[in-house]
């Protein structure tokens, strides 16, 4: 296993062997097994929103674990320039050449079921919490069509944050983003059932502050970042995530009263 002398907090895993696609995601993740022994679903750089998805999953997925939620262990996975060229799908061989260094993985939770929100019932305080984390981040993509949550175990876990962050997009007026509501919410799957929002909010505020933000922005690699050409130097970008984040959770009165007034619609 390769360390991580640059990145501390994540640790770092070399792919070894790509399993297979889960075409599922529109951005082509896979199975992969690392030299770790354990197998990961590889989120690449290569892929639709290239880094930029790779950087609001890290920051959704270790802002979730830190709030106290269920998420799949997050590594830096590293393939090298040698990785996937045996690869008989074109498409395939493609995302991987042009993933090479550095991209993301989640630990595989084998055997884990997708959540069926006709199925089973959510606890109104953890559905509450669920979506204000999804109205904190910007998280687009927690819908009845596609929950993104798994249970492994006879636990709900989060998955997949790479659509959240919307801003980081054009990085125009983030500002305004950041003490705005998020209409979008009116589509989470959890929202029926997200009673406690004031209770949500009041723990969340208790947890999130300016240092916390800071330290998980922070694992944000540097490439990421200058790769979009967005900023001339890394801690810029890094400056503008956390006080996105940090003047998000100052006004977080703003995205919860728009959940609630979603909610209204709906009961």
């Amino acid at each position: 296993m390769v360390t991580n002398p640059v990145y501390p907090g994540l640790r770092t895993v070399q792919v070894m062997r790509y399993v297979m696609p889960l075409r599922e995601g529109g951005s082509l993740p896979a199975l992969a097994d690392a030299d770790d022994g354990f197998s990961y679903v590889l989120k690449f750089k290569g892929a639709g929103q290239r880094e930029k998805a790779l950087i609001a999953e890290l920051l959704g997925g270790e802002i979730a674990r830190l709030l106290g939620f269920n998420v799949p262990e997050l590594v830096f996975t590293y393939l090298d320039e040698a990785f996937g060229k045996s690869e008989g799908d074109e498409e395939i061989q493609d995302l991987l050449k042009g993933s090479q260094g550095l991209n993301l993985g989640l630990h595989f939770l084998s055997k884990a079921l997708t959540f069926d929100p006709g199925a089973g019932k959510v606890d109104e305080l953890l559905a509450s919490k669920i979506v204000w984390l999804d109205a904190f981040i910007t998280n687009v993509d927690r819908t009845f069509r596609n929950t993104n949550l798994l249970i492994w175990n006879r636990e709900l876990w989060l998955i997949d944050h790479g659509a959240s962050f919307l801003f980081h997009h054009s990085w125009d007026n983030w500002e305004k983003h950041a003490i705005s509501p998020f209409p979008m919410i009116k589509d989470h799957v959890l929202l029926p059932q997200a009673t406690r929002l004031d209770d949500a909010d009041q723990e969340f505020r208790s947890k999130l502050n300016q240092d916390v933000i800071r330290t998980i922005v922070q694992l944000i690699p540097e490439e990421w970042i200058l790769a979009s050409r967005d900023v001339e130097e890394a801690e810029d970008g890094r400056l503008v995530y956390e006080k996105f984040l940090t003047m998000r959770l100052e006004n977080s009165e703003v995205f919860v009263k728009g959940a609630k007034d979603a909610r209204e619609t709906l009961i």
